[in-house]
């Protein structure tokens, strides 16, 4: 079959940028002497190649751009099923992945691209089968149905090496709590590396068109010992989480988003937008529900 076959969809062209180098692959800008605020031009101070591939200081084109992209990068758990994503898609995803920063640049992430049907209805099964029990524990958490994974066109699996921990600050066969503290950071500053990798990753996939689901479940310690002998991955590793992208098989809609003013401080924590634990637990009795799954402009 070939790419989009026995689909209408079809991925949005990428921006058309003239970026002047005579390579239309590679969007690149150099940086200008106007455009730096003293008047002096900033080139001197940086890596010749770099310069060359960076925007003017302040401009706002590339900016533009990409502010578009991240806001239209939309959650959707139910793709077309007769889409099939062209391997050339998942380098190119993968790509932004790998430019990811990380701590100490130690990069702990791999990337297992699931092409393999069977493999993908597996890992749905055994999905629906924890949304199934989550229901009869009376969780009360909305939990989405993990039916779509089975047609996402574009599935990633993202596993993380915990050994890099090493590589980070900490003190070496210490069990003091001083450094159980620096062990616990070095665990945040790994899983930030590896969310990095994943969001960048997201927003490739987004800038070519497609929609995204990134699942979370998988980190789960019974998930962990289901997936890790279908996929092979060594015991050393951890598997975190899945992304699945494609076209959607319904229009899809954009979730409810704070507002910055809910969410941004100037130099000091504004104490007006902190919910006390009480207004918390009616957000999540009342309105959770809501922001998960309804249209922003249907949110009360």
């Amino acid at each position: 079959m070939q790419a989009g076959g026995g689909s209408s969809y079809k991925p949005r062209k990428p921006f058309p940028i003239d970026n002047g180098f005579g390579d239309p692959a590679v969007l690149r800008y150099s940086i200008h002497r106007d455009s730096h605020p003293t008047g002096k031009s900033p080139e001197s101070n940086m890596n010749p190649a770099i310069s060359k591939t960076l925007p003017a200081i302040g401009g706002r084109q590339l900016y533009d751009h990409f502010i578009e992209i991240a806001r239209n990068r939309i959650t959707t758990r139910q793709f077309d099923p007769d889409y099939e994503m062209p391997k050339e898609h998942y380098e190119m995803v993968l790509e932004a992945a790998r430019h990811a920063p990380s701590g100490a640049n130690a990069q702990p992430w791999h990337f297992i691209v699931i092409r393999d049907p069977e493999v993908k209805q597996e890992i749905a099964d055994y999905f629906v089968a924890e949304q199934r029990l989550r229901a009869s524990l009376k969780m009360k958490f909305p939990t989405p149905n993990y039916a779509g994974l089975a047609t996402a066109p574009g599935f990633i699996v993202i596993v993380a090496d915990f050994r890099y921990v090493k590589a980070f600050p900490m003190l070496k066969d210490d069990d003091s709590d001083l450094n159980k503290m620096y062990i616990e950071n070095a665990e945040r500053i790994l899983l930030q590396s590896v969310a990095a990798a994943t969001m960048s990753a997201h927003l490739a996939a987004a800038a070519l068109g497609y929609n995204v689901w990134w699942v979370t479940a998988i980190g789960q310690q019974k998930a962990q010992e289901a997936m890790r002998p279908l996929l092979k991955v060594p015991d050393e590793l951890a598997i975190l989480d899945i992304m699945c992208f494609g076209p959607p098989l319904k229009e899809p809609y954009k979730r409810w988003k704070k507002s910055p003013e809910e969410i941004i401080h100037w130099d000091v924590f504004d104490r007006k937008n902190f919910p006390t634990d009480e207004e918390l637990d009616i957000w999540i009795k009342e309105k959770r529900h809501k922001v998960m799954y309804k249209d922003a402009s249907r949110i009360d």
